[in-house]
């Protein structure tokens, strides 16, 4: 973008500069008085300063057409992936709530387990601390 600027800039004092030149080349070349080619001179630099202004204006309102555009296109990106880290977030909380609904459930279930377990040892040992208390007392 800044290397079309830089061109355009060039082509209109190009074009600006090399009218100018052909002007002042054909009024001094063409027969006329002094006072006539002043006259024509200044009226020849008026109309050249009108353009010039004109030219000036058109890139100035391009150019901020430009700006604008590059704007609204960076606000629209921006939004975009806006959206999508808002959906990103809310994927990375469902996958973060159900890792925690299955984790609990694993640790109810392990614990559960662990006292069954648990509970199965107790009882083997005091069947075996019972059993072994009736086999003193018998002998």
């Amino acid at each position: 973008m800044a290397e079309d600027n830089g061109v355009g800039k060039g082509l209109i004092v190009g074009f600006l500069t090399g009218t100018i030149v052909g002007s002042i080349v054909a009024l001094l070349y063409a027969p006329k008085s002094g006072r006539e080619l002043r006259g024509e001179l200044k009226q020849k630099g008026d109309d050249f300063m009108d353009d010039a202004e004109t030219y000036i204006e058109q890139a100035r309102d391009r150019a901020q057409a430009l700006i604008n555009d590059g704007k609204n296109k960076s606000e629209k990106l921006i939004a975009d992936a806006k959206v999508k880290v808002d959906g990103l977030l809310k994927e990375a909380e469902t996958i973060l709530d159900d890792a925690k609904k299955k984790s609990n459930n694993y640790l109810e279930t392990g614990k559960t387990k662990v006292n069954k377990e648990g509970e199965k040892l107790k009882s083997a040992i005091k069947a075996g601390v019972d059993t072994y208390k009736k086999e003193k007392e018998e002998a």
